[in-house]
């Protein structure tokens, strides 16, 4: 893909979160804290071309990263991961996908990472739709480190820039963000 392409690509991505899902007003956000703004990534990962685009940016952001699989949280990766299964089914550069549970599974296969079955120190990236702390991309890694997985880093479409950065590189993790929430002027 071109870089004008690229480029784009991320300027549609950021009119529809700048129209479609940012929020303002008062929030409280899933880390507890209080926000004049509040961001719904799933608002445009659940629809055609948002996550068409999202799919896009990440599958360029990693196609020269040599990796097993591409994974992140529920809810907020699990539209995104879809998106990524079929695109790169569709690019001819099939990369497998994975969802991780907050908690084990209690019926079934009682399975905390959901998806095709990854091997024992298996390289793979994270995402997510929105990071505020990071917290729910380090609970993943703390399931991911139960099969000596590798995480080569996190992707996530806006980084709220309120300690996931950090949180993140504290538990081993690079923080790649398409946007952060000083590109939408806060």
């Amino acid at each position: 893909m071109e870089e004008n392409n690229l480029f784009q690509l991320k300027e549609k991505l950021f009119g529809l979160l700048e129209r479609e899902a940012l929020k303002r007003g008062s929030f409280v956000l899933s880390s507890g804290k209080a926000s004049n703004y509040y961001l719904d990534g799933r608002v445009i990962t659940l629809t055609p071309e948002g996550s068409y685009l999202v799919a896009s940016i990440i599958l360029e952001l990693v196609k020269d990263k040599k990796i097993d699989a591409i994974g992140g949280p529920t809810l907020g990766a699990d539209p995104i991961l879809g998106a990524i299964a079929c695109l790169s089914h569709i690019n001819r550069t099939p990369i497998q996908t994975f969802i991780v549970r907050k908690a084990v599974k209690e019926h079934g296969a009682q399975r905390q990472i959901e998806g095709p079955a990854l091997k024992e120190k298996s390289k793979v990236i994270l995402v997510d739709d929105v990071a505020t702390t990071g917290k729910a991309l380090v609970e993943a890694k703390e399931a991911l480190d139960k099969i000596s997985a590798t995480i080569e880093s996190a992707i996530v479409i806006v980084d709220r820039n309120e300690g996931a950065r950090e949180n993140l590189a504290k538990a081993g993790i690079k923080l790649e963000s398409i946007f952060t929430i000083k590109d939408f002027g806060l």
